[in-house]
C-alpha cells in the first residue's frame, strides 16, 4: 500500500506532467504568425518543395525570379484553397509573367516570353512581391550555375523598406 506522502508525490508528478504536456503542445502548435521569423539570410538557398503541403502551422513560400518570398501575410490569396495557391512552393516566374495559373506555366523558365510579359514580370516583382513580402532566401537557380558551382554574378536583392524589426 502507498502512504499518503507517496500518493501526494504521484499526484504532484501527474499534475506537473499534464502542465508540461499542455505547455509543449501550446508552444509546438502556436499559429505561425505568433512565432518569430528568422532574420533574412542574404544568400540562403530555400528548397521550396518543403513548402507545398499548405499546413496551417508553416509559412507560405513562393519564388519569383529565383527570389523566395514569405507570402504568409497574404494567406487569403496564397493559402490553402485561395486563388493563387497554385503559385506556392515553387518558382512560378513564368506564371507571374503571363498571369497564368496553368500548371505548365508554373516554372522558373522564362524562355519565349514576350517583351510585354517580361515588363509585366518586372513590374509585379517590384511593385507587388518586393513591396509587400519579405525575402527569405533564393532558389538554387539564382545562387548556383547549371553545373552546381556558385554563381559569381549572384547579388542579393535589395529590399530597403524592410528591416529586421519587420521580420519579427
Amino acid at each position: 500500500l502507498l502512504s499518503k506522502t507517496d500518493v501526494s508525490r504521484r499526484s504532484d508528478l501527474c499534475a506537473l506532467s499534464v502542465i508540461l504536456l499542455i505547455k509543449q503542445n501550446t508552444i509546438c502548435h502556436a499559429p505561425f504568425h505568433l512565432r518569430q521569423h528568422p532574420p533574412p539570410a542574404k544568400n540562403r538557398m530555400i528548397y521550396l518543395n518543403h513548402f507545398r503541403t499548405n499546413k496551417y502551422s508553416q509559412p507560405i513560400y513562393m519564388a519569383v525570379k529565383g527570389v523566395v518570398f514569405d507570402v504568409t501575410s497574404g494567406k487569403e490569396f496564397y493559402g490553402k484553397g485561395a486563388p493563387y495557391n497554385a503559385l506556392v512552393g515553387k518558382d512560378s516566374t513564368r506564371g507571374v509573367a503571363k498571369m497564368s495559373l496553368d500548371p505548365e506555366d508554373l516554372t522558373h523558365d522564362t524562355t519565349g516570353l514576350t517583351e510585354e510579359e517580361l515588363k509585366s514580370l518586372d513590374d509585379i516583382f517590384n511593385d507587388v512581391y518586393k513591396a509587400k513580402y519579405p525575402i527569405v532566401g533564393y532558389t538554387s537557380q539564382r545562387i548556383l550555375n547549371e553545373d552546381g558551382s556558385p554563381n559569381q554574378n549572384f547579388k542579393p536583392e535589395d529590399q530597403p523598406h524592410f528591416s529586421i524589426k519587420d521580420e519579427f
